[in-house]
């Protein structure tokens, strides 16, 4: 099972000797057993990428093959926890090294000490298939963990144990026609297969995220697929840390792919501080992180999507509803352009594999909501940040993101250089999801969404044209109705569009007051209009106390916001009133 090294490259290491060797066999390499993955097999030699760094291995040195490939450890302990892109804890390695990771360094990714209360939710002899719930441990404040029966096996249940046990003791015996197999709270899953589910479900609802750019104009549906691609300081990691913090997801998994350290660091420093926003329990009661900087190993990077992926199907498998943020994938892709360069593969456009658009939809059709094997309904929603060079998303990374995804939110340094955030361009950006979800909201929301939805889209769309012809003829050459439009779509812009992170009211907007605030706009809007198409100045509307109202709501909080509603729809009223009055 042995071999040596004969080359290194960076983190591509040839080995020599390895006896019957597989793809994708997870390899120790060297005196420090550098943890590698077997990618390619050529003449007997095995090719290796190790997700370490590389320094100091010299031609010669040991090399073992576990006979296993990349896997994770999937039991109660993940939520909370900090790994980096192969699972390895980082907090449990910094208590035993120190602030540097030395290579070789490892530790269980969860810990194998801390016992777990264990209470089954099925009698002995009950018949039990792949992904059955045995019993239930309470992870968290916020998440019951569901013990399953592991992919593969089915038969009876006996022997089922309850009270204090540890991740790696046995719950229960399963009784198959191969003999009896122990379940016990932890499994292991390959992070490059898929945890099989019985069928993929349509779109039928949204992932509430509290942003109103996204949740009224460019939906994502829970279990759907996202991309925000935009140059550098146009906010994406901004917008994805939002979501993390505000979407109604019950468990969220955030992967920094690539990042800089410095914005993984704020990440790591702010998340156990904050608290979730409807139980006021701790965030990370709910949230996984995997931090994989841009100074890490590149081989790490490229594993670090997977292993992500792979622990959001497993709680779906549980039943939840698991948001998944990977920031960036364009990080990713770099890793794996380098991994194929020293391969010495052709490449393709701009230097990236040929297979790159495979690989980046097989991550996103790991999305999806599911009907489980357990019977059940879970779902994970993937939103990946793309970062094309100078913001150009016509570039390979972008535009396979697009083939893959339904969701393009589109980024503009411009608004984000103004200080408008989220900095998504509503002219630019789509939502594929907008008429399988209009059901949704014409119930949860209100029952003209569609037609609010509708005419605020024009306003918007409308402005820009009536823009073009100012730049023209000027302001002033323009009729009043025009004017109204860009009247009206200013405050769409500035009073629903833009949001601040840094208000604890304006932070966080409910589909309910986002209902109220867009529709109070095109309520005003008509209102305006009527009294305009009757002779009534522009600046009598512009001065209206409604328009001022409406400027103000996204400051009211959610429990007072429909007494205000009301204040706002009877000045709406009022400045109809008066103005007729004074026409006449």
């Amino acid at each position: 099972m042995s071999g040596i090294v004969f080359r290194v490259s960076g983190p591509v290491v040839i080995v020599d000797g390895l006896d019957n060797p597989s793809m994708y066999d997870v390899v120790k390499v060297g005196s420090h057993g550098l943890i590698g993955e077997i990618i390619k097999l050529d003449n007997g030699r095995a090719i290796v990428q190790v997700y370490e760094d590389t320094t100091g291995i010299r031609p010669g040195e040991p090399v073992e093959n576990t006979r296993s490939q990349l896997s994770v450890k999937l039991g109660p302990g993940l939520l909370g926890s900090i790994y980096d892109g192969i699972q390895r804890p980082l907090d449990r390695i910094q208590a035993a090294s120190g602030d540097f990771i030395e290579r070789g360094a490892t530790a269980e990714p969860i810990d194998t000490e801390r016992r777990w209360h264990f209470v089954p939710t099925v009698k002995e002899g009950a018949e039990l298939g792949p992904g059955s719930v045995i019993g239930e441990v309470q992870e968290t404040s916020l998440i019951k963990h569901r013990v399953m029966v592991p992919i593969g096996v089915r038969g009876k249940v006996y022997g089922l144990r309850e009270g204090d046990l540890t991740v790696d003791e046995r719950v229960a015996l399963i009784r198959s026609t191969g003999g009896d197999i122990e379940v016990r709270l932890s499994q292991r899953w390959n992070v490059r297969s898929h945890r099989p589910v019985i069928d993929k479900l349509a779109p039928h609802m949204p992932l509430i995220t509290g942003q109103r750019v996204i949740d009224t104009f460019f939906p994502v549906a829970k279990g759907g697929s996202a991309a925000v691609p935009g140059p550098f300081g146009s906010g994406k990691t901004v917008i994805q840390q939002q979501l993390a913090k505000w979407s109604d997801a019950d468990v969220i998994v955030y992967v920094g792919c690539g990042e800089r350290g410095n914005e993984m660091a704020d990440i790591l420093m702010t998340f156990p501080e904050l608290e979730d926003p409807k139980s006021g329990k701790p965030l990370m009661d709910r949230t996984i992180l995997i931090a994989n900087t841009s100074n890490m190993p590149v081989a790490a990077r490229e594993a670090s999507i997977y292993t992500g992926i792979t622990i959001a199907e497993y709680y779906r498998d549980m039943g939840y509803s698991v948001a998944l943020m990977a920031d960036s994938t364009s990080r990713w892709a770099e890793a794996l352009r380098e991994i194929s360069g020293r391969l010495e593969e052709m490449p393709g456009e701009e230097g990236y594999p040929a297979y790159l658009g495979r690989k980046i939809a097989e991550f996103y059709e790991r999305a999806g909501m599911a009907k489980l094997m357990n019977g059940g309904v879970g779902s994970i929603t993937v939103i990946g940040a793309v970062s094309p060079p100078g913001g150009d998303v016509s570039e390979p990374v972008s535009q396979n993101t697009l083939r893959a995804t339904r969701v393009f939110w589109a980024l503009d340094s411009s608004l984000a250089n103004s200080r408008h955030f989220p900095s998504i361009n509503w002219l630019n950006s789509y939502s594929l999801y907008t008429d399988d979800l209009m059901g949704w909201y014409e119930k949860n929301a209100g029952e003209d969404w569609r037609s609010v939805y509708g005419s605020s889209m024009r306003t918007l769309q409308r402005e820009a044209e009536i823009n073009d012809v100012v730049q023209l003829v000027g302001y002033d050459a323009i009729p009043d109705e025009d004017k109204l439009v860009l009247e009206v779509a200013r405050s769409i812009r500035e009073d629903f569009l833009q949001q601040s992170a840094f208000d604890e009211v304006d932070t966080f907007s409910s589909m309910h007051k986002q209902y109220l605030m867009i529709r109070s706009i095109m309520d005003f809007n008509s209102a305006a209009a009527e009294a305009i198409g009757r002779g009534v100045q522009l600046k009598d509307v512009r001065d209206s106390e409604a328009l001022r109202m409406i400027a103000r709501m996204k400051f009211v909080k959610e429990g007072e916001i429909d007494g205000y509603n009301e204040s706002v729809r009877d000045e709406i009223e009022r400045l109809r009133k008066r103005e007729a009055e004074s026409v006449i």
